[in-house]
Parts: structure tokens; sequence; C-alpha cells
């Protein structure tokens, strides 16, 4: 009974934030979230967690659940910060912290625009797959979906991700002429 027993006993919000908050927060960085607002939704993600009773082991591994989490949670922000920007609400918005901007190299800039041009499950499962280690498994039981389904969307963001990042590339010298008339 003994390890068995504690292999499905139930993690708390606490324990997955110590184990896994740097994780959660480079995955919001790699969906999309802006840094200046990666400390809300990081808490609001924990929070939820804390909500629903922690993580309960089972074919998703802790960091697939939690990803799972960030994703509905970075689109509920994302909606509200545009209502907010529709209503003038944007006043005391604090600046992008300058060394986050600095870490950030042209090579970064240009796969994160690509993903932003992937839908959100294609973006998902990229991140979670190449950019985080994911398994297949982990995630089509996260997302609820069959493991063809996540190979599948894999495809296609490799496919897309490949073209964007061609597409820039062909487009920077046009840019730099047009830059330099």
């Amino acid at each position: 009974m003994g390890a068995e027993a504690e292999a499905s006993e139930p993690i708390a919000a606490a324990e997955l934030f110590r184990r896994h908050a740097g994780f959660v927060a480079r995955f919001l960085v790699r969906y999309g979230v802006p840094p200046a607002e990666i400390d809300d939704v990081l808490q609001e993600v924990f929070l939820r967690v804390h909500a629903q009773g922690g993580y309960r082991p089972g074919p998703a591994r802790p960091t697939s659940w939690l990803a799972a989490f960030a994703v509905r949670l970075a689109s509920s922000h994302r909606r509200r910060a545009r209502v907010r920007e529709r209503l003038g609400g944007d006043e005391g918005r604090a600046p992008e912290d300058p060394a986050v901007r600095v870490e950030l190299d042209a090579a970064m800039r240009r796969l994160h625009e690509a993903l932003q041009q992937l839908d959100p499950e294609h973006r998902t499962a990229f991140i979670l797959f190449e950019l985080e280690g994911e398994s297949c498994a982990s995630i089509a039981a996260a997302q609820g979906v069959p493991i063809g389904t996540v190979h599948s969307r894999l495809h296609h963001a490799r496919k897309r991700l490949r073209e964007a990042l061609a597409e820039h590339h062909e487009a920077e010298p046009t840019q730099l002429a047009g830059a330099n008339r």
C-alpha cells in the first residue's frame, strides 16, 4: 500500500506552486501573456487550483494539468484586458520591466511572434511538447482529446511555425531596405 497509496494522494496547491510556479510562468510568457501581467495570471492559476483541491494524479502530469488551467485563465485575462482597453482603463498600468526586455533577444521575439500566429490548441500543444518536454499522452489527458489529436496539432504547429519564421526571414531584407529610403 505504501508507494501506490502515496502516488494517488492529491497534491495541494501550495506544493504545486513550490514545484511548478516557474514552469507556469514560463508557459504563460510563451503563451503570449505580457510580462507585466504574468504575476497576476500566475496567482489566478494557483488560486483556482487551490479552489479545486489541488492535483489528483492521473494520466495527465501536474505540469500539463496546470498548463490547461493557464490556457483558460490567460484567455480570460486577455478578454478582460481588451474590455478595459475599450473602456479606457489602462491608466496606472506598470511599464514593462527593462530587465525582461533585455533578456529577450531577436530570435526569441521571432519565435514568440510566430507562436502568436498559431491558434490556441496548436500553440498549447507545441509549447507543452517542444518547449516544456511534456509527453503527448499527458497533453492529451489534460486537454481531454485523443493522443492522435495532439500529434496532429504538433504537426500543424511545426509546419506553421516554419512558414512564419521563413516569412519573417524573407521579409527582413525588404524591411531594412524600406527603412533606408
